[in-house]
C-alpha cells in the first residue's frame, strides 16, 4: 500500500535519510498522516497536533509542509500515537490514532507496539511487510476540534537583553533569559557560566584541629547552644590558639580547613562575595555590618520609612547559582533599625563565573531602599446624602484621621458633602486651595447609581487614575493624581473592615511612590483577607 505519493519502499527510504532508519513508528506514522489530509476538504489550510514526540513529528514533516519551525506543528505530549490535522482557522479536523483492539491481525506489529518483545527478536522483514499491507487500517479515525488555544501564532512583542548571560530573548520569558532561569541544558560552555554547571568547589585541605594551631581559621565556625546562644566561636582569619581548639572540640569540630592552602584566583571566598553584593544591594535608607558575620550580612532601616524592593533584580539574583538574598515584603513600613534583609553566599567558596553571573543579575543596583515617608497634609472628603443630613453618624472622618496620622501624617482639612457631583467637585478643588497635598475621599466609589464621586474627581482634575485593586477588601480603591495632588478613593467597606487596600496603598503613596497596573497587580498575591477576630495587621500576609 502506498503511503501517499511514494511506495513503500520510496518512502522508506526517504524515512532512512530523513531519519536516519526506516523506523516502524515513522512508516506507521506516513499512513496515519496520509490517512488525515485525505479526509480534509480540498484547499484546507491546515496545521498538525502530535500526541507523541517518537517518530510521528517526522512523518508530519515530511509529508506535510508543518514543522516546529514554522510553527505549524505543535506536539503535545499525551504518551499516545496520535495525529490530527486541522483548519487552521477554525480548529475543526481529523484525528488519527493507533487502534489497539486492531493489531491482534497483525502480530508483528503489535508485539513492537505493545513491547511484547525486546527489539532484538523482532522480525524486522515481517515487520515491514505487516506494516505495509495494514496501511492506515490499524488506525481509528474520527473528527475532532482543537481548542482555540492552540489556534494562530503568538507573535514576540519584544526582544530584551538577558543581564546575566548578555543573549538576546523574548521579553515575555521573563527579567532574565530562561536559561539563566535555571533551564540551560549545558553543564559547561567556553567562557560562560552554564546554570546547571556545578562545580564541586575547590579541594581543601583537611587537618585535625589540635594539628591548626597557629593557622588562620578559613571561615566562622558557629556554636550553638539550643534555646540560649548561637554565633560563632571562632571567625575568618583568627588565629587559632589552644584554647580554640578545646572549645572547637567541644561542639563537634574535630577537624578544620588548613589556612595555609587555600584555592586561587578563579575561586571567591563567601565573605569576599557578600560584601561585594551587599555593596551593590543597598540603596539609599539601608545600612549594614561589612564585617560578615559567619558567612552572611543583614541590612537594616537606617531610618524610618517603607521599605522597596527591585523584585525583579531579587528574582534574577535569586536565579543565580550559589547566592542568596531574602527580604522582608516590599511596601512593609520599617522602624529605625530594623532588620529588613539577608544575603549571602551558599558554599564556603563560589566559583569565580558564578560569582560575576550573581553580580551581573544584581545590574547596577541598588536592590533595597528604605523610602522616608513625607508629612502629608491631608485633607478628607467624605462623601454621601445620608451623612451630610445628619441621618447617621460619620465614622470615616476618624478612621482615615488615625491611619494617617500613625503614619506620621496631618490632617489639615475635612469636609462632608451629598452624593451630589457638583457638591463634591467644588469640595475637592477647595481643598487643593486650601493646601492639601494629599486628598482622601471616602464612599461612593461603586456601582450604584448614587455613587458619583470618581466622575466628580475626574470634573476637579483627576488624571492618571487607576481603579480597582485585587484586594479584598477594598476592590474599589481608587489612586491618581488630583492636579498636583495625591488621592486615594476609598471603598465604604472601610467603615466596616479594620484593615483594607487602603491601609497598604496610603504608605506607597506617602513614601512617593508612582504606582502603575503592575504594582497594583501583584497585590493580588496575598490580598484576601484572613478576617481574623483580632487584626494583627502589619503583622500578617494581607497586601504582602
Amino acid at each position: 500500500m502506498n503511503i501517499g505519493q511514494y511506495t513503500f519502499e520510496e518512502f522508506k527510504q526517504k524515512a532512512k535519510e530523513f531519519h536516519g532508519y526506516p523506523a516502524p513508528g515513522l512508516l506507521i506514522g506516513g499512513y496515519m498522516v496520509e490517512a488525515a489530509k485525505a479526509r480534509l476538504p480540498e484547499g484546507t489550510l491546515f496545521e498538525a497536533m502530535v500526541e507523541s514526540g517518537k517518530c510521528l513529528p517526522d512523518a508530519v514533516q515530511l509529508l506535510t509542509l508543518c514543522s516546529t519551525g514554522n510553527n505549524w506543528m505543535k506536539v503535545k505530549l499525551l504518551g499516545r500515537y496520535a495525529v490530527s490535522l486541522y483548519d487552521k482557522f477554525t480548529g475543526v479536523g481529523v484525528r488519527v490514532a493507533i487502534d489497539r483492539k486492531k493489531l491482534d491481525k497483525w502480530p508483528e506489529i503489535r508485539g513492537w507496539f505493545m513491547k511484547e518483545k525486546p527489539k532484538a527478536e523482532q522480525d524486522t522483514d515481517k515487520l515491514f511487510a505487516e506494516i505495509e499491507e495494514a496501511g492506515d487500517t490499524i488506525c481509528s479515525i474520527r473528527p475532532v476540534t482543537i481548542s482555540k488555544k492552540y489556534l494562530g501564532h503568538g507573535h514576540m512583542t519584544t526582544i530584551d537583553v538577558c543581564p546575566v548571560c548578555g543573549e538576546a530573548y523574548p521579553g515575555s520569558d521573563g527579567s532574565i533569559c530562561r536559561g539563566c532561569q535555571g533551564e540551560d541544558p549545558y553543564v559547561a560552555m567556553e567562557n560562560v557560566a552554564c546554570a546547571d554547571d556545578a562545580p564541586d568547589g575547590p579541594e581543601l585541605r583537611v587537618v585535625p584541629v589540635e594539628q591548626a594551631v597557629g593557622k588562620q581559621v578559613v571561615h566562622d565556625m558557629t556554636g550553638i547552644e539550643p534555646g540560649e546562644s548561637k554565633g560563632p566561636i571562632a571567625r575568618a582569619g583568627d588565629v587559632l590558639d589552644v584554647g580554640d581548639v578545646c572549645r572547637l572540640q567541644r561542639i563537634g569540630k574535630f577537624n578544620v580547613f588548613d589556612g595555609e592552602a587555600l584555592p586561587g584566583d578563579e575561586w571567591v571566598h563567601e565573605n569576599d562575595a557578600v560584601k561585594a553584593f551587599a555593596k551593590r544591594m543597598a540603596g539609599p535608607g539601608i545600612t549594614y555590618d561589612p564585617n560578615p558575620e559567619e558567612g552572611k550580612i543583614n541590612f537594616f532601616a537606617e531610618y524610618p520609612g517603607m521599605l522597596s524592593i527591585d523584585l525583579d533584580a531579587l528574582t534574577r539574583f535569586n536565579l543565580s547559582p550559589d547566592v542568596m538574598l531574602a527580604t522582608r515584603h516590599d511596601g512593609s513600613v520599617m522602624p529605625e533599625g530594623k532588620g529588613v534583609a539577608g544575603t549571602r553566599a551558599i558554599p564556603l567558596y563560589i566559583s569565580r563565573d558564578r560569582f560575576s553571573r550573581a553580580l551581573t543579575a544584581l545590574g547596577e543596583g541598588p536592590v533595597l531602599s528604605v523610602l522616608p515617608l513625607r508629612t502629608a497634609k491631608v485633607g478628607i472628603l467624605v462623601t454621601g446624602t445620608e451623612v451630610f443630613q445628619g441621618l447617621i453618624e460619620d465614622k470615616f472622618i476618624p478612621i482615615v484621621s488615625s491611619k494617617v496620622i500613625n503614619l506620621g501624617s496631618e490632617v489639615h482639612m475635612t469636609d462632608i458633602v451629598p452624593d451630589d457631583r457638583e457638591a463634591i467637585t467644588k469640595a475637592a478643588k477647595a481643598m487643593l486651595e486650601g493646601g492639601c497635598d494629599l486628598v482622601v475621599t471616602t464612599a461612593g466609589m461603586s456601582v450604584d447609581p448614587d455613587d458619583v464621586t470618581r466622575a466628580a474627581l475626574v470634573d476637579a482634575g483627576l488624571h492618571g487614575d487607576l481603579y480597582g485593586v485585587p484586594m479584598l477588601p477594598g476592590t474599589m480603591t481608587l489612586v491618581g493624581k488630583l492636579k498636583q495632588a495625591d488621592i486615594i478613593g476609598v471603598p465604604a467597606c472601610a467603615l466596616f473592615y479594620k484593615t483594607t487596600a487602603f491601609d497598604v496603598v496610603l504608605p506607597r503613596i506617602l513614601a512617593g511612590q508612582q504606582l502603575s497596573r503592575k504594582d497594583l497587580a501583584r497585590l493580588g498575591e496575598g490580598g484576601f483577607c484572613m478576617n481574623c477576630k483580632t487584626c494583627s495587621f502589619p503583622k500578617c500576609p494581607f497586601g504582602k
